[in-house]
């Protein structure tokens, strides 16, 4: 089977720069104009959640980090061979650190600004769950998963439930425990690398690189699904909820994804690429509809070369609290949930040195 990985056209790396001259205090001012000029939907990427400890895939230049880059296909985890095993392993020991990652001060910051209706929604290519953490740690009670589900559309799926191949669904905590209950040896081996602050690099997608540890995955076992056995079946396979590589998005997700773009006055692109189709054709949707679209994203995207699109070449953790801040106004500081917003948010990103390790490294 053959299945690409994205990437950003020549094209758009060769593209003249724009948006590289603004200073931080127009940048800033930029962002808050856009954001008050009318409805306005907000479409993240990996970007956002560097600042979390979370490597987004490429650096500051557009390209893989790692340039023998390869992630997870969709093929390659649920085969039934030991294929199979070695890229659920991967998953199981790559989960923990997503897990237990907090949001940064960008997340925070869109979570101020929807919380106070200064921006009509998100829809992330992530499937960290981090936007949605932020909201349910700053805003509490004010956001059942219900008016989550409602404000923010996971593109890509999310990482924190897991179902089988006959579409049982498990919450990823309870699976994880699963695994690590059938897999004693393989559970120790995970406390001994956060015990020794080792854990290897993790990708957005939740996967890490183990073979470099130069470990056996063949014993690593993967329990049959309760639901299934309740019903008469031996069935095994499970993924997480995310669309791996090689898998298409449910149409329910796609024409969700429409409905959000063309009930929305404007698109601001935050942390991302747009190396995906999936993201990519929402921005060309909302330029067919006429509607403004800004991009806040470090480095060239695939977006940097269609028409009419305004951009700020700048990280978002250097400057959206600010924006929400001024856009907010005074009720971010007489409001103390969005107060409290304002004040959070984790600055752990990844070390610049943290070099790439073979054969699939994160990037």
């Amino acid at each position: 089977m053959r299945v690409s990985v994205p990437h950003i056209p020549q094209a758009s790396l060769l593209a003249k720069p724009t948006g590289t001259n603004y200073t931080r205090v127009e940048a800033v001012e930029k962002l808050c104009r856009f954001i008050r000029g009318g409805r306005t939907t907000v479409l993240t990427g990996a970007g956002v959640s560097v600042d979390s400890g979370i490597r987004a895939y490429r650096g500051p230049d557009g390209r893989y980090m790692n340039p023998n880059y390869k992630p997870i296909f969709y093929h390659e985890l649920v085969d039934e061979s030991d294929k199979g095993h070695h890229f659920r392993l991967r998953s199981y020991l790559g989960y923990p650190p997503v897990r237990d990652a907090q949001p940064n001060t960008t997340h925070f910051a869109l979570a101020s600004l929807l919380h106070n209706g200064d921006i009509a929604g998100i829809i992330t290519q992530n499937v960290d769950g981090l936007h949605q953490k932020s909201l349910r740690q700053g805003a509490k009670q004010s956001w059942p998963d219900s008016r989550l589900k409602e404000s923010i559309l996971e593109l890509h799926g999310t990482l924190h439930r897991v179902h089988c191949a006959r579409g049982h669904v498990v919450d990823r905590g309870v699976f994880q425990d699963m695994l690590s209950q059938t897999n004693p040896r393989w559970f120790e081996f995970a406390q001994e690398l956060e015990r020794r602050n080792s854990q290897p690099r993790t990708n957005p997608d939740g996967d890490i690189a183990i073979e470099h540890l130069g470990i056996s995955y063949q014993d690593f076992i993967v329990p049959t699904c309760p639901t299934c056995i309740s019903e008469g079946h031996h069935n095994s396979i499970h993924k997480p909820e995310v669309v791996f590589f090689g898998e298409s998005i449910k149409n329910e997700v796609k024409e969700r994804s429409y409905q959000d773009i063309e009930s929305t006055e404007q698109l601001l692109l935050i942390g991302t690429t747009v190396a995906t189709y999936s993201a990519f054709r929402l921005v060309k949707h909302a330029l067919e509809l006429k509607k403004p679209v800004m991009i806040l994203n470090t480095g060239p995207t695939r977006a940097d070369i269609l028409p009419n699109i305004k951009k700020v070449d700048m990280a978002s953790g250097s400057v959206l609290v600010d924006v929400a801040k001024f856009v907010i106004g005074n009720a971010g500081v007489n409001d103390p949930i969005l107060a409290d917003m304002l004040s959070r948010g984790a600055v752990n990103p990844p070390s610049p040195d943290d070099d790439d390790r073979p054969p699939r490294a994160a990037g």
